[in-house]
């Protein structure tokens, strides 16, 4: 086991069950509120998860059961108004990288882990679909493998990851000076151009945000996108797989990937959730729930069942797996087990512990310190990872 397993809560408007926003507004919950999402991430925080993420697309929920009225709260906006209203709590905006400029990307993440004081993450979203990219004026990349064997989709993951972490290392960390005296505010040479080329963009300066509290934010990617232990590996510092039948093979294949890699990044489980809940069985509920719009095929990657019975299988992923990310059906209903019975008792047991006030979010993780690439270069000790360097890189913008 793990001895910083983790146990985060995937908040996706009133749940994940395409058939939650409906139940939810019949009830006379406004789930695109500042209020609901303040209750949600404060109940989360409370019970003692040790981060959240946040559902992001450039699309509303779509789908039979999608009420038509409902939209979504942007992920990134959502994290940032919980930074200040949170004190332990991690907080993940799932972001998606094909169509969004990464240089705002990576200036909006770093501004959200300011306002959570080093509490940010992102999770890295590869949504890619004619719809989406309509909303950008733009076409769908192609998720067929080239002759590179990378595909145009995996090459612009990864090299939007690249650059964000760059542009988070173009200011070291005591590059604000406020001298009075000379009238300086910054140590000019203590702030560096990004100059990175990608296949499809390119970023020629320092960032506008300084360097974020963490230094490097936690990036989370799918294990079916973050291409571990190869040439065109994602520079991830957990992968998401879903708990699936074959989780521990999975899990096995994976760590041998990443041997060859010069980091291994944590492996964390997917496990949809359907709790018993006030005097409605989870079989029930979930039925109900199918009956308005089905929640697709998890291939046992989902837990129907009651608190205990969920407590036994999150310690049995603790000795396959270095965390767990719950994603309930129903905020309400779930959230209320998951606060009252589940997360007390995995506390309880040493299975997860609860984060601290002062904690950052790489501490949660077990992450060491971030080096800044760039103060590590200049002291000659090591070169960045996964870095691309070029003198003829534009301004920031896609091509």
């Amino acid at each position: 086991m793990s001895s910083t397993f983790t146990v985060g809560l995937h908040i996706d408007g009133a749940g994940s069950h395409p058939a939650a926003a409906a139940d939810a507004l019949e009830a006379g919950h406004d789930i695109l509120s500042a209020r609901w999402a303040t209750q949600i991430v404060d109940r989360a925080e409370t019970a003692g998860f040790s981060y959240a993420t946040f559902a992001g697309s450039h699309l509303p929920p779509a789908g039979p059961g999608a009420p038509a009225t409902t939209g979504r709260i942007d992920a990134v906006q959502q994290a940032a108004f919980s930074g200040p209203l949170t004190s332990r709590i991690g907080l993940i905006p799932q972001v998606p990288v094909t169509y969004l400029e990464p240089f705002h990307t990576a200036t909006q993440l770093a501004s959200v882990d300011y306002a959570s004081r080093g509490r940010a993450g992102w999770l890295v979203s590869a949504e890619n679909s004619v719809e989406a990219a309509a909303q950008f004026g733009r076409t769908v990349l192609d998720d067929a493998t080239t002759p590179t064997g990378e595909s145009e989709l995996q090459h612009e993951l990864r090299d939007v990851v690249a650059v964000g972490r760059r542009l988070w290392d173009t200011w070291e960390d005591d590059a604000v000076i406020r001298d009075l005296p000379t009238g300086r505010y910054l140590d000019r040479d203590k702030v560096h151009d990004a100059d990175f080329a990608g296949a499809s963009f390119s970023v020629r300066g320092a960032s506008i945000v300084p360097r974020p509290p963490q230094g490097q934010l936690p990036v989370l990617v799918p294990a079916a996108r973050a291409a571990i232990g190869t040439e065109h590996a994602v520079s991830a510092d957990a992968v998401l797989l879903p708990a699936s039948r074959d989780l521990a093979e999975q899990a096995r294949r994976l760590r041998q990937q990443a041997a060859t890699a010069s980091a291994a990044p944590q492996i964390i489980a997917d496990l949809q959730v359907v709790l018993d809940s006030r005097g409605e069985s989870a079989t029930d509920r979930l039925a109900r729930l199918d009956g308005a719009a089905v929640w697709g095929d998890p291939d046992g990657a989902r837990f129907v069942g009651t608190a205990d019975e969920l407590i036994e299988r999150i310690e049995q992923l603790a000795h396959v797996v270095d965390g767990v990310r719950l994603i309930p059906a129903e905020l309400g209903a779930d959230l209320d087990e998951l606060r009252y019975a589940v997360l007390p008792a995995l506390i309880a047991r040493g299975v997860v512990s609860a984060p601290t006030v002062g904690t950052t979010l790489r501490e949660i993780f077990g992450l060491p310190a971030a080096h800044n690439a760039f103060a590590v270069e200049r002291d000659g000790d090591l070169a960045g990872d996964d870095i691309r360097i070029t003198d003829s890189a534009a301004l920031a913008g896609r091509n």
